[in-house]
């Protein structure tokens, strides 16, 4: 009754599991941008006086490019560059535009793939001479959406799940229970595992190349693409896991066929080997995804790849080993000794330890900042994943309070409760017994009736002699031959589960046959005793055959009943499988996050874009400063000129004059920028003279937006200078 109204329950939460793990995946939407555009030239919505020869980008980070993946259209929609964009400095890369293009808005479309494989699109314009009435318009491209972009996501949801089933499952049946290599039911979990992995990874390989071009599901099957994506990085890990996974299935094929046959002792000298090799290609596969994403590129990434990942395998150890455990608990015909529960708490204890250790280093890493936190998605969804983590900590606290109470209480209940159906069976046997003889005293009493009126109808038959008187005791010896005959099939129906009345009479009525027969029956009875004893035979053999089934069958129920029995098994059970839904939805969000722009890039983008937008709307900037340098004519006004006081090049003008008004030369002027606040310069610039009281510089650059010191050194004689300066905000 238990395991019927169990099964349904566990099919429905694991159902319903899988439903909050398929919305969040949904939810999550085409993979963000972990490359952000911080910079153009010309830069968005400008108006430039003259055609540029060129349109250069920069991103935050390193992105990888084809010839399609910057263009510049026209205003009529026509491609006007070259179609050959090159690196210019790291993070920035142009493209050389056709000369003599006309007046007109143009818009710069790219779609590049960032350092960590995903995709990056989008589009803006500007415009030469003055802004065009038509004009293509300018939405960006969505990157990694769409249809191929929901398959790309659950491909990498079955990978990752895949990963972990199989490496987790290997690694509990290794290391908390090796009498688990001959379980069914583990052995299949490991494979289906693999299976997915496998799977899943050929599978991204296929997809891979329309999902960070095209995006249509026909360019899926396209050769000419799937050669381009083996040329990339994410290409090479995808053909290098599939390589590791050849590896892997010969480590299962022997972890469940030469190592499930080995004696103890030998199993000893084989762990060792196959925890070694178990080890180096789980660490391969797990490096397959460290070298392609997140860790390979940012900051620190050559201490950031080996913190993947001891991420991963802790990851794998724990919440693998998880699913073993509860498919063992729930599945599994022999049940899973105390002391691998035990020895999976401890390797389940060490791997939470390295999670917060590694995960503490990527979330700093990732977020840079405790803003990042609440103001970026990924810190959102960050969020969340400490909160399931959480409460997983907690389930499995739970967990461990259940295992320890599994150990010696369980063992004096289950022999308690042995002795206890031993002494009811004992019991119900010598009642049978006593049935059985009152059955068997009833039958010889009915024989030993019938043999009488047998030898009274033969004394009273005129047509036979009365036999000697020494021939008597023999008929009674027969009569007794068959009483006994009579009493050992009873015994042996009773020992079988056949009915003992059944068997004595049929047994009584053979020898008592036996004992009457004629002469000429007797001629022939040797050959028929022997057939029947030949039946018999067979018989007892096929009675026995049966009788050790349903020994068998009653000993596996009888084991069954115990286990579900113990409450601190079934408390267990029913914390296990909490375990693993919470496991399920933490692996949803995990691949959510995987997929999302981190919060490090997210608020720099910001930045970027905010320092853009404000020198676009602040203007040229103008800044008056008096000066005396102690001499003649020392006295004076400078004013400096900024234009458009913006982020990247700059216009300066630099003016002198009396405090009369009137403009003076004097020899020299130099201009300095400082920002303090990023600890930048001083930016020392000597302006040109120009005319009478007039100093200019052209391509001022501004690295970053701020608030700016702008000092002004004057000299007015050899010995005679002073330095003055103001805040200005610029960018």
């Amino acid at each position: 009754m238990t395991h019927q109204t169990t099964a349904p329950r566990l099919r429905t939460l694991v159902l319903l599991l899988l439903a909050v793990a398929g919305a969040l995946l949904a939810a999550a939407g085409p993979a963000s941008a972990h490359a952000a555009l911080t910079g153009s030239d010309p830069a968005q919505g400008t108006v430039v006086d003259k055609a540029p020869t060129q349109v250069s980008l920069t991103f935050s980070e390193q992105v990888a490019m084809s010839d399609a993946s910057l263009r510049v259209l026209d205003p009529k929609g026509t491609r006007v560059d070259t179609g050959e964009p090159t690196d210019v400095s790291g993070t920035t890369y142009a493209v050389r535009l056709h000369p003599g293009l006309p007046d007109g808005t143009y818009t710069v479309t790219y779609q590049v793939v960032s350092a960590d494989s995903h995709p990056v699109a989008g589009a803006y314009t500007f415009s030469i001479g003055a802004p065009s009435a038509t004009s293509v318009p300018a939405s960006a491209q969505e990157a990694g959406g769409g249809v191929v972009g929901g398959l790309y996501g659950f491909g990498r949801y079955a990978s990752y799940a895949g990963f972990i089933v199989m490496v987790g499952g290997a690694a509990f049946v290794l290391a908390c229970w090796p009498a688990g290599a001959g379980v069914r039911v583990l052995q299949r979990l490991v494979v289906s595992g693999w299976l997915a992995l496998t799977s899943a990874t050929l599978f991204l390989l296929l997809l891979r190349g329309s999902y960070t071009g095209s995006g249509k599901l026909g360019d899926v099957f396209d050769l000419d693409l799937l050669g381009q994506v083996l040329q990339t990085k994410t290409g090479a890990a995808l053909v290098s896991r599939l390589l590791l996974l050849a590896a892997a299935a010969l480590f299962i094929a022997v972890l469940f066929g030469a190592y499930d046959k080995r004696e103890d002792e030998e199993k000893r000298d084989l762990t060792f080997g196959l925890a070694i090799g178990g080890t180096v290609v789980a660490g391969g596969l797990a490096a397959s995804w460290a070298m392609a994403e997140h860790a390979s590129t940012g900051l620190q990434p050559g201490i950031a790849m080996p913190v993947d990942i001891v991420h991963l395998l802790a990851v794998a150890a724990w919440l693998g080993g998880l699913c073993a455990l509860l498919t063992a608990l729930y599945r599994a015909e022999n049940p899973v000794e105390p002391s691998a529960v035990r020895r999976f708490s401890k390797v389940a204890f060490g791997s939470v330890i390295a999670l917060l250790a590694t995960g503490v280093y990527q979330s700093w890493r990732q977020l840079g900042s405790w803003s990042g936190f609440t103001e970026t998605r990924y810190g959102q969804l960050l969020l969340v994943k400490i909160g399931l983590v959480a409460l997983l900590v907690g389930i499995a606290w739970i967990s461990r309070r259940w295992t320890a109470r599994l150990a010696e209480p369980a063992a004096s209940r289950q022999q308690q409760a042995a002795t206890t159906e031993e002494t009811a069976g004992a019991a119900a046997t010598e009642e049978r017994a006593g049935a059985a003889a009152t059955e068997e005293t009833a039958g010889a009493a009915a024989l030993a009736e019938r043999a009488g009126a047998a030898a009274a109808g033969r004394a009273d038959s005129p047509g036979r002699e009365r036999p000697a008187a020494e021939d008597q005791p023999a008929e009674i010896t027969e009569a007794e031959a068959a009483e006994e005959a009579s009493s050992e099939g009873a015994g042996a129906a009773e020992r079988t589960g056949s009915t003992p009345g059944a068997g004595a009479a049929e047994r009584a009525g053979s020898s008592t046959g036996t004992a009457k027969a004629s002469p000429s029956e007797a001629e022939s009875g040797p050959g028929a005793g022997d057939s029947g004893s030949g039946d018999a035979g067979a018989a007892d053999s096929r009675r026995a055959a049966q009788l050790a089934r349903q020994r068998a069958a009653v000993d596996a129920a009888r084991q069954k009943r115990l286990r579900d029995a113990d409450p601190n098994r079934s408390g267990l059970r029913r914390s296990v499988l909490a375990e693993a839904g919470v496991a399920v939805v933490l692996l949803a969000v995990t691949t959510a996050l995987t997929s999302t722009e981190p919060g490090r890039t997210e608020l720099d983008a910001k930045a970027a874009t905010a320092a853009v937008a404000s020198s676009d709307a602040a203007g040229a900037v103008t800044l008056d400063m008096s000066f005396d340098t102690g001499g003649a004519n020392g006295k004076g006004v400078v004013s400096v000129d900024i234009d458009p006081a913006r982020i990247g090049a700059n216009e300066m003008h630099v003016y002198v004059t009396r405090p009369d008004g009137r403009a003076f030369d004097v020899p020299e002027v130099k201009v300095a920028f400082t920002l303090e606040a990023k600890s930048i310069g001083p930016l020392a610039i000597t302006p040109d003279h120009i005319t009478t009281g007039h100093w200019s510089a052209g391509g001022v650059q501004i690295p970053v937006g701020g608030e700016w010191q702008v000092a002004v050194t004057v000299r007015t004689s050899d010995i005679d200078q002073v330095t003055v300066s103001k805040n200005a905000q610029i960018g």
